[in-house]
């Protein structure tokens, strides 16, 4: 079984069932095995602070969402994370690429890096960092504990998780 659909399996599995995107290159994989999937309705996003408004109706509608994304972008998701996912106490996995982390080849992505987990840290949002592709062995315990407390967690998954950049 790959990887990405291990992934879209344990979402399916703990009721996930709307899923947002925002393109990015290590995520592809996961996003084609999602978005040809009948259990899980996908619908892209233009920027991850919409993908997360997205998901807070898609919450409130009955629906258990997700958000696929890249870390780039934290910065822009702060205020909507904090005014309207932890405000109203809403599960909300984010599967996040870690771009800019061990062997990242865009050297624009590191700056950004540099601040995803002190961000994350400051905002109180439970964080796991998938580096090694056994890791995606505690997703399964991950969506699980998001949708118990009603919180938001990020998984950042890095280059070496999902296989580098064809540098191996």
């Amino acid at each position: 079984m790959t990887i990405d659909k291990r992934i879209a399996d344990d979402l399916a599995a703990n009721g996930v069932s709307f899923v947002t995107t925002v393109p990015c290159k290590q995520l592809a994989g996961v996003i084609e095995e999602i978005d040809q999937r009948d259990d899980i309705f996908h619908i892209p996003s233009n920027k991850e602070d919409e993908g997360m408004g997205l998901c807070a109706g898609a919450w409130m509608g009955g629906k258990r969402p997700a958000i696929i994304m890249q870390n780039t972008a934290i910065g822009v998701t702060i205020n909507t994370l904090a005014t309207l996912i932890q405000y109203y106490r809403m599960p909300l996995p984010m599967l996040i690429s870690y771009r800019g982390e061990l062997r990242e080849p865009v050297a624009c992505q590191v700056e950004m890096a540099v601040h995803t987990k002190a961000l994350l840290a400051q905002m109180n949002i439970p964080t796991y960092h998938f580096h090694w592709q056994r890791d995606v062995e505690e997703f399964d315990n991950i969506l699980k504990y998001t949708f118990m407390c009603n919180k938001p967690v990020a998984i950042l998954t890095d280059a070496n998780f999902w296989g580098g950049y064809g540098d191996q």
